[in-house]
């Protein structure tokens, strides 16, 4: 590949323009362009959103352990089914997230970020209503599988795709911030869903998370628009669109930019790092229980898990900034694949390699660290894509790319929990080591093209470190 090629549209400009200005939204300089309110608005409009959607979504685990409990009770929705169905709900919802990335792109732009946020809070908020009064398994996938990403997609992927407008300097803590709003929801939603549960069912607990939901993403979508500089690009892309039939068209991404070794390379890293990161999330609690912890114990390891991704997202945002986001996206991810391999696959052996206490012990130290490195992921691939593909095909780049994401978690998950024997599943801890070698080879190989995408940045410019 020649040197034009390895360039993007922003690299084909003055090097002078990747530097932020004293006078970008972030500077830590006295001038601000909007005031600082505003950006304090944003970052706490997304947290909001994030504690809200992507919590609850990444929370299944809770549900998973109780529908597989259910599926040995006579008389259920769920009686007789496999752990690899009921998995299958979670694994809609969290891939249809992705997925809906382009459509809610169009959306976006056309009808603005706050109209788009709001109505996919009303309807994330309906689908847990509309569970509650599920009957059959097939219902239940429907509404708390595709129904719940639809509405996590109109949330999710506005908010990752408005707040980097906003941040330059510090775009990466900015994002670590935002995000970390998932964490902290993983870390309050799992005891207060568990509480409801026992206390009036699980149908109520759906009924008043449905309610809550939509009161939360309606208050966090107001504050979230385009940054006025960003909007007026938006307008100019938008010329000639019709509001009535317009939300239908994906918008392309330049075929420059999609056949150069970089997209190619980012985009395999989405797919890969997708298709392994969520199975780990949705049977922690089941792994625990595998183990020998009760169910309300076990259901605390999701807690936990989301406790080191709170405090790691911005610990990570703010060094991805000073060290750059690219290495940080490449690190964070193989770290992720070195948990797996380290110490949940040893984990697994408890009673036949090693003891109880050593099994338990792994396994925490697994929760601990997974929380904090897989899941940067995610607020640092959207961060990174301005500097990559430039400002002008962000919005193209970013939908294809969560479509892409989605399209891993689709087939990634649902096959890697194919591995894991139903009747087994919350007995023997042995019975998960087909899956847990899937997930860390995915992430090893996620890691690979992480670093491929490195190399690709620096093509055409002399040596840096930070990128």
């Amino acid at each position: 590949m020649t040197e034009t090629e390895a360039k993007t549209p922003v690299e084909s400009q003055d090097d002078d323009k990747h530097e932020p200005s004293e006078n970008t939204p972030d500077s830590e300089g006295p001038q601000l362009k909007h005031g600082k309110w505003r950006y304090v608005m944003v970052i706490a409009a997304g947290f909001l959103a994030m504690f809200t959607t992507c919590a609850l979504i990444f929370t299944f685990g809770v549900w998973q352990s109780l529908y597989e409990e259910m599926a040995t009770q006579p008389n259920t929705p769920f009686t007789g089914t496999s752990t690899a169905l009921i998995n299958l709900i979670g694994t809609l919802a969290i891939a249809l997230m992705s997925m809906g990335g382009p459509f809610t792109m169009v959306w976006t732009k056309l009808y603005s970020p706050q109209v788009v946020i709001i109505v996919g809070g009303w309807v994330f908020g309906i689908a847990f209503i509309l569970a509650s009064f599920s009957k059959q398994l097939w219902h239940f996938t429907l509404t708390q599988g595709v129904l719940l990403g639809v509405g996590t997609s109109m949330t999710y992927v506005p908010t990752m795709a408005v707040a980097p407008t906003w941040f330059d300097k510090r775009r990466g803590l900015a994002m670590g911030m935002i995000i970390s709003g998932t964490g902290v929801g993983g870390m309050v939603w799992p005891p207060i869903l568990s509480a409801i549960i026992d206390s009036i069912g699980f149908r109520n607990a759906l009924r008043i998370v449905g309610c809550v939901s939509v009161t939360l993403v309606s208050l966090a979508g107001y504050s979230l628009g385009w940054e006025p500089d960003f909007e007026n690009q938006v307008r100019v892309q938008t010329q000639g669109m019709s509001r009535v039939n317009g939300w239908m068209k994906i918008p392309l991404i330049n075929w420059r930019v999609a056949r150069t070794e970089r997209f190619i390379a980012q985009a395999s890293g989405c797919f890969l790092q997708s298709a392994g990161y969520s199975t780990p999330l949705f049977f922690y609690a089941a792994f625990a229980r595998a183990l020998g912890y009760s169910n309300t114990t076990a259901t605390n390891f999701i807690t936990v898990s989301n406790a080191s991704n709170f405090v790691s997202r911005i610990i990570i945002g703010y060094g991805a900034d000073k060290y750059g986001r690219i290495n940080a996206l490449a690190f964070t991810t193989l770290l992720s694949a070195i948990a797996v391999f380290a110490f949940w696959l040893p984990s697994m052996f408890k009673d036949s390699a090693i003891s109880s206490s050593s099994a338990d012990g792994l396994f925490i130290t697994f929760t601990v660290l997974y929380g904090a490195f897989a899941s940067a992921y995610i607020s640092l691939f959207p961060a990174s894509l301005i500097e990559l593909f430039g400002v002008q095909n962000y919005t193209s780049v970013n939908g294809s790319l969560y479509l892409i994401r989605g399209m891993g978690a689709l087939i990634g998950t649902p096959l890697t929990g194919l591995l894991i024997p139903e009747s087994k599943a919350l007995v023997s801890p042995i019975s998960y080591e087909r899956a847990g070698i899937t997930v860390g080879v995915l992430l090893f190989a996620a890691t690979v093209a992480c670093f491929i995408v490195r190399i690709e940045a620096m093509l055409g410019s002399p040596w840096r470190w930070k990128m």
